[in-house]
């Protein structure tokens, strides 16, 4: 008996060493149908947990689930809308970091002269406009750079034109001219009498009227000189009847919007506008007519009304939101290119300069104190190493005073395109975010040591590998309408910094591929306070994607500028599919 019994038991053991009987597989249990399956392709998720998965489902305007094909294919329903990404690239939706875009959609209502090889084809414009113009109406445009042309007139002064040919082709016309970097404009010689400038004219604080050695204006109004013809150029559009400015402000939403789209832009931190354009993007967001999210930084208003009036324009991120506005933009200098840069040291090639100061540091710090009291972030343009160094000095004093955490308030430098390299562990050390754009680095480099020397280009210039370094959050973008707002041209800039003539440009300064994807994803989110919605592509977040036909990640340095975008998701609907 008891021989039956251990035999028994010894047979029983050996089953269970051996697994045993199979068991039936637990079957998943049953989800929800997603709206929306993106699978089959390589997902980059931007959150170090998840890491690159294949598929991602999406119901109402959130991400639900992320990971393998087999894991995601039971959100697949009969209703579902199944998108086969075929190998290709997913990744959270990109977002704008710092550009203008009510600026962007009028740019593109205007003159482009960004393509202008040289001063003789931007007069062929002119003259085309201005014979298609009547008397007194404004001819304008937009995005020359003659550091960017073939060649220059002789009688060029400070390395600009005189406007002598632009009064020849258009007499009867004002004409003016931006400059692709906004930190200048051209004007011909009805505009410069339009907004009350002649040879006596005195220059205004913080801007220049170019003259020649005889003292006559040859047009160029350098920095906040400009704004004394644009002040006439904006009357002759407020003349305009209020359907028409409607009309034409709706067409820049427009514009700007289908543009950012089809380059997979979902959101948009948007440098600047004041309290009307605000209440105008307001009404667009309860009509549902915001193409893109828009991260919105209050500007052009005093300190008296922002004191009174910023708790009525806080708007912090809600579910889906389309419009918040929660940051107030300054501005203390100018641009490298036309000499506005704040240096340490004057220009190698306009030794009696240092550079414009544009709103004076006093005001500056009466914006921080009202932006600390009613819980407003700030963020400050510098480009030159002094006007970085001012506003470090800036922030930090304000926040001493207030005695509050410069980390949790999230205060930005736009642009720190110029750093000393004693400034560059103070961006970390009191958490000031760094808001560069990669594709001004290899747009500028070529002509930056013309401005600073070869020694001061290559010690202050574009530093990004050091600011990361050193631990501070970098975040990117295009500065568009100043650069095109194509994202894979800045982030092909940030990772190999290889300019036009074929030279990289201070390549030691590089981002590597994560460093420049998470740069133009979560980094801004966390720079807009909005880490917790988007940046990733996590359950929960808001499904913002976009579908790319290469690998950012591992696509050949040189193959990079052929990425084309195929997809853009905003809140969980396909908003832009690239036409064959």
């Amino acid at each position: 008996m008891r021989l039956n019994f251990l035999f028994v038991l010894a047979i029983a053991l050996l089953a269970a060493s051996c697994g045993g009987p199979e068991k039936e597989e637990v079957a998943a249990p049953a989800v929800r149908p997603a709206d929306l399956v993106l699978r089959g392709g390589v997902v980059a998720s931007v959150d170090p947990t998840i890491g690159l998965a294949e598929a991602v489902a999406i119901r109402g305007h959130a991400i639900v689930a992320i990971g393998a094909d087999a894991d995601i294919d039971r959100y697949v329903g009969p209703e579902t809308r199944l998108v086969d990404l075929q190998g290709r690239f997913a990744m959270p939706g990109f977002i704008e970091g710092h550009g203008h875009f009510l600026p962007y959609g009028r740019a593109q209502q205007i003159l482009d002269l960004t393509t202008a090889k040289n001063w003789d084809e931007i007069v062929a414009l002119v003259a085309g406009a201005a014979d298609k113009a009547k008397a007194g109406e404004w001819v304008v445009g937009r995005g020359w750079h003659q550091d960017k042309w073939d060649s220059l007139p002789a009688d060029a002064v400070d390395g600009v034109p005189r406007n002598d040919t632009l009064n020849r082709v258009a007499p009867d016309n004002p004409v003016f001219l931006g400059h692709a970097s906004g930190h200048a404009a051209f004007a011909n010689e009805r505009a410069l009498l339009a907004g009350g400038i002649d040879d006596d004219t005195d220059d205004p604080a913080g801007g220049t009227i170019v003259r020649t050695q005889t003292g006559k204006a040859t047009g160029l109004l350098r920095e906040t000189a400009q704004k004394l013809t644009e002040s006439a150029l904006q009357q002759y559009e407020d003349a305009f009847p209020p359907e028409r400015r409607e009309q034409l402000e709706r067409e820049r939403v427009y514009l700007a919007g289908e543009a950012a789209l089809a380059n997979g832009i979902t959101s948009f931190h948007d440098a600047g506008a004041n309290f009307e354009t605000i209440d105008f993007l307001r009404l667009l967001e309860r009509e549902g007519a915001l193409p893109i999210r828009l991260y919105v930084m209050v500007r052009n208003e005093s300190n008296e009304r922002m004191d009174e009036l910023l708790p009525h324009y806080k708007m912090l991120a809600e579910e889906n939101d389309f419009l918040t506005v929660r940051s107030i933009k300054r501005q203390v200098d100018g641009a490298l290119g036309t000499h506005g840069a704040w240096l340490l040291e004057p220009y190698i090639d306009l030794p009696e300069s240092s550079g414009l100061v544009l709103e004076p540091l006093l005001d500056v710090t009466r914006t921080a104190e009202i932006a600390v009291k009613h819980g407003f972030q700030v963020n400050t343009h510098a480009i030159g190493d002094r006007a970085n160094r001012e506003v470090l000095d800036l922030y930090e004093a304000v926040w001493q005073a207030a005695s509050v955490d410069g980390n949790d308030l999230r205060w930005r430098i736009e642009h720190a395109q110029h750093v000393d390299p004693l400034d560059v562990p103070r961006f970390s050390e009191l958490g000031v975010i760094a808001s560069i754009q990669g594709v001004h680095c290899t747009s500028d480099g070529p002509w930056i040591p013309s401005r600073l020397g070869d020694a001061r280009a290559e010690a202050t210039s574009y530093l990004w590998r050091d600011l990361i370094d050193s631990g501070a959050i970098v975040t990117n973008g295009t500065d568009v309408p100043v650069e095109a707002i194509n994202p894979i041209a800045s982030f092909y800039a940030s990772v190999t910094r290889m300019t036009g003539n074929g030279k990289a440009f201070i390549p030691e300064q590089v981002m590597s591929r994560e460093e420049a994807l998470r740069s133009y994803t979560l980094n801004n989110a966390i720079a807009a306070f909005e880490e917790d919605a988007k940046g990733s592509l996590e359950p929960g977040k808001l499904a913002d994607i976009v579908v790319l036909s290469q690998n950012l990640l591992d696509v050949p340095d040189d193959q990079i500028l052929d990425t084309v975008v195929e997809l853009t998701v905003v809140g969980g609907k396909i908003v832009y599919e690239r036409k064959e």
